[in-house]
């Protein structure tokens, strides 16, 4: 989507993809400790296994590493329960290319690579500056992350996920609200999409609508302990919005089955928009009563020259993934929609990237959610760290200082 992995000029490509050992495992603390060319399926399918999850999930999980994952800040559809990986992330093994040494005057850097070990699995350390951090979200800009040290979740004993349809996009923040408010600790993903994704799900894959037809649709996904206990929250919900009108239809799952049917309607959605032509990619974070605004004003500044323009996304995050589809590439359509997505999102204080990062596409665009002297620190970091320019380059900075 941004490049961020994508070779662009004289790079080396490193592969961590032998790297996928399974190093331990504490079933009473849920401290995962792995490699990074760990893949993402195959972690929750061993935790599984041992009646944990880990705490991200992703439509890429068949393929994406864990390392990756980290080094991205991935988010993903349990966010909204389980939070960023900032808080999942316990410790993490990272080389870096240099090592500043801080015995010269002015310092210097010794070209001789430094294994940064601080792989604990302590969920509370206190001792100095938390430099896993720094390497969350840096795209790889900053060292290689080898290994990773994860807190993850017991595996719920109860599941649901309800399909609804919502006749406005004020009748699903009211729906998030009311969601929030009656089901409280046992919600784990709300999940909103227009019906221009239910028309693309359906064209393209052959998927059917489970639902009377509607302008927008909303999936909502309980784990809890107690099967009876959460059905009940669930449908005392379900009453209260189907009254009140916020909802005007809507099914219900226990089975795995007809949960991963309902998903897919959902997780399907870029393979869909793959399929209806070139696709222009936008994934941003704004404030949530805004969040479907620029949809509709995109809508009416492109009229035909743009086959669709559709929302969806992580509503509970505040994250709205914009895609514009046409035939074919055109550079008169990528004009009309940079920069002003950038400056809209900047308008209202949201952000150029939620959770896909920068890359090298969307680099030139941290000015709009990153003032001067952040980007500065950022550089200054970029250049202690790597001073050589090895790692990644071309990438999350912007091209010009």
């Amino acid at each position: 989507m941004v490049g961020g992995s994508v070779p662009v000029f004289d790079e080396v490509i490193l592969s961590s993809a032998l790297m996928n050992q399974v190093v331990s495992f504490h079933s009473l603390s849920g401290v995962l400790v792995c490699q990074a060319g760990c893949i993402l399926d195959n972690l929750s399918r061993f935790l599984e296994d041992r009646d944990f999850i880990m705490p991200l999930d992703l439509g890429a999980k068949g393929s994406c590493h864990i390392g990756g994952n980290v080094a991205t800040n991935a988010g993903g559809l349990r966010f909204l329960r389980y939070g960023s990986l900032h808080g999942s992330i316990l410790g993490l093994e990272v080389v870096s290319p240099c090592q500043p040494c801080v015995f010269f005057t002015p310092p210097q850097v010794l070209a001789n690579g430094t294994v940064l070990n601080c792989l604990t699995s302590l969920r509370k350390d206190n001792t100095g500056y938390d430099l896993k951090q720094l390497f969350i979200g840096s795209e790889g800009t900053l060292g290689v992350i080898t290994a990773v040290s994860i807190l993850c979740p017991p595996k719920p004993k109860a599941v649901n996920v309800a399909f609804l349809a919502c006749p406005g996009f004020p009748e699903v923040l009211r729906t998030f609200s009311s969601c929030r408010g009656a089901l409280g600790e046992v919600l784990s993903a709300f999940e909103f999409m227009d019906s221009e994704c239910m028309r693309l799900v359906g064209q393209h894959l052959n998927l059917g609508c489970p639902v009377q037809e509607s302008p927008f649709y909303v999936l909502v996904e309980t784990s809890g302990s107690n099967a009876e206990h959460d059905s009940a929250k669930l449908n005392s919900f379900l009453d209260d919005v189907l009254s009140s009108g916020l909802v005007t239809d809507g099914t219900v799952a226990t089975d795995l089955k007809k949960m991963q049917a309902l998903w897919a309607l959902r997780e399907r959605i870029t393979e869909a928009l793959s399929r209806e032509g070139y696709t222009y990619k936008y994934d941003i974070s704004l404030p949530v009563e805004r969040l479907y605004d620029i949809v509709t004003d995109l809508r009416a500044r492109l009229g035909l020259s743009a086959k669709a323009v559709v929302g969806y996304g992580h509503l509970g995050d505040g994250n709205l993934h914009l895609n514009v589809t046409a035939e074919a590439f055109s550079t008169q359509l990528l004009g009309e929609l940079e920069p002003y997505v950038y400056e809209w999102t900047a308008g209202q204080q949201g952000s150029v990237s939620a959770e896909h990062g920068l890359g090298f596409r969307k680099r030139d665009a941290m000015g709009y959610s990153k003032p001067p002297a952040a980007v500065q620190f950022m550089r200054g970091l970029k250049t202690l760290l790597d001073p050589k320019g090895i790692l990644n380059p071309y990438k999350l900075l912007p091209s010009r200082a």
